[in-house]
């Protein structure tokens, strides 16, 4: 894992996608124009429904979207690829293979050198705090130890870009915050580039280097809001709490994220009053 970067990864071009349903058509996205750089950690933040998922799902090459397109250094996003991991909050690991196999696993798949997977799975199980659980299976683990598997899993196929669809949502307050943090490390020293989705404000800011907000649905990109450079070691969420400059992001992005729920509430209040006269 080599890390390289040059140029614009992914780029969204006047992306827009609509579902068919038995009601009519439905506005998952309005447009989104977005550019992220190689080597950039970028988190999306906004209301539920507004399309955060259906947009990872597309940069995925999952789904078609319905206007624009999307592109991978330069190439049309068609399908998934080798060149795109994804991270759900589901975990996608194997039962019957152990935290070692399961890391594994992509690269097995891809013929590599024995040596190159054992040095890869070595470096990924020190960097997310799998040392000394090499050998348990899945059902040994906590939820915590899972997706550590699961994200290092992700990250041994070698990938240039990493999508993540709020991959901690499930697990415990105090879990999460050592998940952050030894992701922060991680993304920082392979130098991948990340796309990352939460509804926690103080994540978002937490990981990235650039926060995007989104609107209500259907969801466009309304503040793009960077962040100062992690340090050689990450971030630790001690220090993060106690930076006055990056709690003032955090307090902009909740900000403009309540903006757009109240102005979805003043937009609802009408029909309500109408409902019930």
């Amino acid at each position: 894992m080599t890390p390289t970067v040059q140029g614009d990864k992914i780029v969204v071009e006047n992306f827009q996608h609509i579902f068919d349903s038995a009601d009519g058509p439905i506005e998952a996205t309005g447009r989104v124009d977005l550019t992220i750089p190689a080597g950039q950690f970028v988190t999306l933040v906004g209301p539920s429904g507004c399309g955060k998922t259906t947009l990872l799902k597309a940069i995925a090459g999952f789904i078609d979207p319905t206007h624009g397109r999307i592109l991978c250094d330069g190439a049309p996003v068609t399908g998934p690829g080798r060149d795109r991991g994804v991270v759900f909050q589901e975990l996608a690991i194997l039962p019957w293979r152990t935290v070692r196999r399961n890391i594994a696993h992509g690269l097995e798949i891809a013929r590599a050198p024995r040596q190159e997977i054992d040095a890869t799975v070595k470096r990924l199980i020190e960097l997310t705090g799998l040392v000394g659980f090499e050998d348990r299976y899945p059902h040994e683990l906590s939820g915590g130890m899972k997706q550590r598997v699961a994200v290092a899993r992700t990250w041994a196929a070698d990938p240039d870009v990493i999508l993540m669809d709020e991959p901690f949502a499930a697990v415990d307050a105090m879990t999460r915050l050592t998940l952050q943090e030894e992701l922060a490390s991680l993304s920082y020293q392979t130098k991948k580039t990340v796309f990352f989705i939460t509804h926690s404000v103080d994540e978002a800011v937490f990981l990235a280097d650039r926060v995007l907000v989104m609107s209500r649905r259907p969801g466009t990109i309304k503040a793009s809001i960077e962040v100062p450079r992690r340090t050689p070691g990450g971030r630790d969420w001690e220090s993060f709490t106690t930076d006055t400059d990056m709690q003032a992001i955090v307090e902009k992005v909740l900000r403009l994220v309540r903006e757009e729920k109240t102005a979805h509430k003043k937009d609802s209040a009408p029909v309500a009053l109408e409902a019930a006269g």
